[in-house]
């Protein structure tokens, strides 16, 4: 990593329970539509996962599948290569892996993520350090991992409260509901519509996460 990005800091606030408390409610007031529905759906489950190798590998294994799909796929990698860490993983063939149920694409990206933390190339720990577009940008260096992946690692593994993965087709979904569009918005018109939710995008997330499961009377 350059010298320039290692200095940079994380934020000083994290999600928890209470910071998610914090958010709704000041989403809430920034946004009546927001405000309508949290009244209609509840508050959100708080989502966080240890940071590291495992849950990096596990948002891999995530990318473009049903939460349903992802889930199983996950379990049996679990239950196959365990511990699950990068020195384990290696040590399965490509044929192995794919048995589990990855595909192709998926064993290759886990494979360089795994090769990449052994050599010492990528710092996972020098990574949470780093404020939300550093830590983005260091992390689609890797193969196999875009913008999605890198901002959905930082929500669940890193707690940031203001990461906003706008290509994601469950908050796209979500949020046409939630602010009663004619169509559902893209990723770039999400992301300019959650601009109003600064410095809470990550909570507008997990609560749109929340709400796509919502089902109105």
């Amino acid at each position: 990593m350059g010298k320039a990005i290692v200095g940079a800091m994380a934020p000083d606030v994290m999600l928890d329970e209470q910071t998610l408390t914090e958010g709704l409610q000041a989403l809430g007031h920034l946004d009546a539509d927001v405000a309508r529905a949290i009244g209609e759906a509840g508050r959100p489950p708080l989502r966080r996962r240890e940071p590291g190798f495992k849950t990096l590998l596990r948002t891999i294994v995530g990318q473009q599948l049903s939460i349903k799909a992802a889930a199983t796929i996950w379990s049996r990698l679990e239950a196959a290569v365990e511990p699950l860490g990068p020195a384990r993983l290696l040590e399965f063939s490509d044929d192995e892996l794919r048995a589990l149920g990855l595909i192709r694409q998926k064993v290759i990206y886990g494979r360089a993520l795994a090769e990449d933390v052994m050599s010492g190339r990528v710092d996972l720990s020098g990574i949470a350090g780093l404020n939300d577009g550093d830590a983005i940008a260091e992390l689609v260096k890797l193969k196999g991992i875009g913008r999605w992946t890198a901002e959905v690692y930082l929500l669940f593994a890193l707690g940031r409260p203001d990461v906003f993965p706008a290509d994601d087709l469950a908050l796209m979904v979500a949020a046409q509901r939630v602010k009663r569009l004619d169509e559902r918005p893209n990723g770039a018109a999400l992301r300019e519509l959650a601009e109003n939710w600064r410095p809470w995008r990550g909570v507008a997330a997990h609560f749109l996460w929340h709400y796509y499961k919502f089902e109105p009377l």
